[in-house]
């Protein structure tokens, strides 16, 4: 047990090192299993070379596009928060005034921590962090194309291998697809209606930036509890700066958090069915791993891994037990 904690961990610290590697192939291997029927049914209409093409155009139509939805939003909301300092600086006067007319001693400590300028730069640090979105989406389409060309083959060299695994391994690898295919568009149309939802109740209650906010509760509900959590969290800060009322900003986080619980812990389960069967500790465990590991990128494909990794125990009678222990299904009384 000792030497398995010990390989784990060197395992994770040679994982967070090389990080620039391996996060664009997972997410290159996880595009794969989703683009890979698109082409296989192009390929039966149009030459290879042209449905690899069309292919390829719609997975980066995809990637760029939510590259660019995510740039747009945050970066409404960065500038928004330059173009407003003044106002802001003169709210958090005020408020620092009330809490000394209280009595409020800790009033003078987060004035001497805590004052617009640390605004500002948090929004200029999240503006910089944006353009390396660019340069992540270029490197896992150029291992996108390489893995297309080179699905078939794959497959083909380990279909005349001898022995089980590599036919276990085939059947996992088309059993993970299709769950990654099912776990997209679930997540696909319930951040659709959570983002509608968030904005329809932004623009109702005057929220400056309602479409941002809306695009932002899209984009972060991929990434489970951490997204939404956050989805919440920056339009209630951004209500009390703009209404400058405790009142008004309980209402938006209670709001939002009604419309994230909804779609998340009804809804969406419905629509996944058994299909997806896995605990909910477990899908905590990888998100807040994935993310400690590779940070937002390693949040959103914690879960796929997961998926996959449950998939093929699942596969081999050896490990079987551990997909049937961690998938959250109740067998019933034994």
């Amino acid at each position: 047990m000792l030497l398995g904690l010990c390989a784990a961990i060197l395992v994770a610290g040679a994982m967070v090192l090389a990080q620039s590697l391996v996060v664009p192939i997972l997410f290159a291997i996880f595009a794969i299993a989703l683009v890979w029927p698109l082409q296989r049914r192009l390929a039966g209409l149009l030459t290879g070379p042209l449905a690899m093409l069309v292919t390829m155009a719609v997975a980066l139509v995809t990637l760029v596009g939510m590259a660019l939805l995510i740039a747009w939003a945050f970066g409404g909301v960065a500038q928004w928060v330059v173009t407003n300092s003044a106002q802001l600086q003169m709210l958090y006067t005020q408020k620092l005034a009330f809490l000394a007319a209280q009595g409020i001693e800790v009033a003078s400590v987060f004035a001497e921590n805590f004052n617009t300028r640390w605004l500002v730069r948090i929004a200029q640090e999240v503006t910089g962090r944006l353009q390396g979105i660019v340069s992540f989406t270029i490197v896992t389409v150029v291992f996108l194309v390489l893995g297309l060309l080179e699905v078939e083959v794959v497959q083909r060299q380990m279909a005349r291998m001898p022995g089980e695994t590599p036919a276990a391994l085939l059947r996992a690898a088309a059993v993970t697809a299709q769950k990654f295919r099912v776990y997209m568009l679930v997540r696909s149309i319930m951040s659709l209606v959570t983002g509608l939802c968030v904005w329809g109740f932004a623009s109702f209650m005057g929220l400056d930036l309602a479409a941002e906010w809306g695009v932002i509760a899209f984009v972060l509900n991929y990434i489970p509890f951490i997204g939404p959590l956050v989805a919440t969290l920056f339009p209630t800060i951004f209500a009390i700066l703009q209404f400058a009322s405790w009142e008004v900003a309980l209402v938006v986080f209670v709001s939002l958090n009604l419309i994230q619980t909804i779609s998340g812990s009804y809804i969406e389960p419905l629509l996944a069915g058994k299909t997806l069967a896995v605990s909910s500790f477990m899908v905590l465990l990888a998100v807040f791993l994935g993310s400690f590991l590779w940070g937002i990128a390693g949040a959103f494909i914690g879960v796929p891994v997961l998926i996959a990794t449950l998939t093929i125990c699942q596969q081999f009678p050896r490990s079987r037990w551990v997909a049937d222990l961690l998938s959250g299904r109740d067998p019933g009384p034994a």
